[in-house]
């Protein structure tokens, strides 16, 4: 008996969804990250929820400030498939776990996600609750999601197209490069000085294994980071998982109209 493959599971994962919501098909996908909870509320009419855990593949959240679940949302005349939970590289389960969602969403037929996340900042002038674009990454987990010899292209993986949609709507947005270390603890000032030197802007423990397995998919690829604490060594002070979802809560009103303008656009 041959093992299941995690594209296989995406598509029955993507056909229980549809049972359960009622919707066939869905046109966008947000995942949303930590501190990005409140945002949920805001985007539009939820037309159905159902638990992670009810779909194959899925597990329970494992992280404060995430739930686990995932609406399905009527945003102006688009279908958002909204997860309201991810899964991270750190917690162990293995990288096909953590690009689940995203193979979902995009068996569901959603041809656009919107990636987000809390991430520390390299810029001392991106106070808490700042939200900035991601123009492009660094994946410092040592791993890809793609499975075989399947060659994928990231040279524009973060759409300028709806970058720019984004700045037209909030023409403050300022955007970075965005570096996943593997985590679950924070970086080291040393290693912050590092994600500097390499280009980086924005460090966090997310979201690079996720965009990678949408372009493969077929996805066009928004990020946007909340800035929820200056990065390790910068400020001079400890940091804390509370702070990040404290600068969610805060940010909550900005994210959630930011998203909601966006999204009917995408």
């Amino acid at each position: 008996m041959t093992e299941e493959s995690p594209y296989d599971l995406a598509r029955r994962a993507a056909e229980a969804l549809a049972e359960k919501t009622g919707v066939e098909q869905h046109d966008v996908a947000l995942v949303l990250g930590s501190g990005w909870l409140p945002a949920a509320d805001m985007l539009g009419e939820t037309v159905a929820e159902v638990a992670t855990t009810d779909l194959p593949g899925f597990s329970a959240a494992a992280v404060a400030g995430h739930s686990g679940r995932i609406r399905s949302v009527r945003v102006g005349d688009l279908r958002a498939l909204v997860f309201l939970s991810r899964t991270h590289y750190y917690e162990g389960k293995g990288v096909e776990a953590v690009v689940h969602g995203v193979r979902t969403a995009g068996r569901a037929g959603c041809r656009t996600i919107v990636l987000t996340n809390g991430c520390g900042g390299l810029k001392e002038s991106w106070s808490p609750g700042t939200p900035v674009l991601i123009s492009d990454h660094i994946n410092l987990t040592g791993r890809s999601p793609i499975v075989g010899a399947t060659f994928v292209d990231l040279t524009d993986l973060y759409s300028a197209r709806l970058r720019e949609k984004c700045r037209q709507i909030d023409p403050t947005l300022d955007e970075g490069v965005y570096v996943q270390f593997p985590g679950p603890h924070y970086e080291t000032p040393a290693e912050v000085r590092m994600a500097g030197v390499m280009g980086g802007h924005l460090v966090g423990m997310s979201t690079t294994l996720e965009a990678i397995a949408a372009r493969e998919a077929g996805m066009e690829v928004l990020g946007i980071s909340l800035v929820t604490n200056l990065a390790a060594g910068i400020s001079g002070q400890p940091l804390d998982h509370e702070e990040v979802l404290a600068a969610g809560r805060s940010a909550a009103q900005r994210m959630g109209a930011l998203l909601s303008q966006v999204v009917p656009q995408l």
